[in-house]
């Protein structure tokens, strides 16, 4: 139960930190929308594997770019590598995740 607290804290908190293009787009191809889309996809995704015991001992980064997701950092195993993919894959929005882990 408290860690769905801290999962939907952690969600609201990305999307407010986050920010703001303005109106007419952001400097890239990005709509606002789409930045917007993006950015909550990107927390969803912190969220999850914060949320996952076996991963939340890991630094992983998580950017989204036009709904692919791309992890980087270091994990310890391949499995852990493995499962880190399927976190993020299982987040509603996700269309690909580009898994850039290192296994150290």
């Amino acid at each position: 139960m408290k860690t769905s607290h801290l999962a939907m804290a952690l969600v609201v908190a990305g999307l407010l930190a986050a920010p703001v293009a303005g109106c007419a787009g952001s400097s890239s191809s990005q709509s606002t929308g789409e930045y917007i889309d993006d950015t909550a996809i990107s927390t969803k995704v912190r969220a999850q594997l914060i949320d996952d015991r076996e991963l939340n001992l890991f630094k992983i980064d998580v950017t989204t770019d036009d709904g692919i997701v791309q992890l980087s950092g270091t994990v310890n195993t391949a499995a852990a590598k493995a499962k880190a993919t399927q976190v993020a894959r299982s987040v509603s929005g996700v269309k690909g995740v580009r898994n850039n882990l290192m296994i150290r």
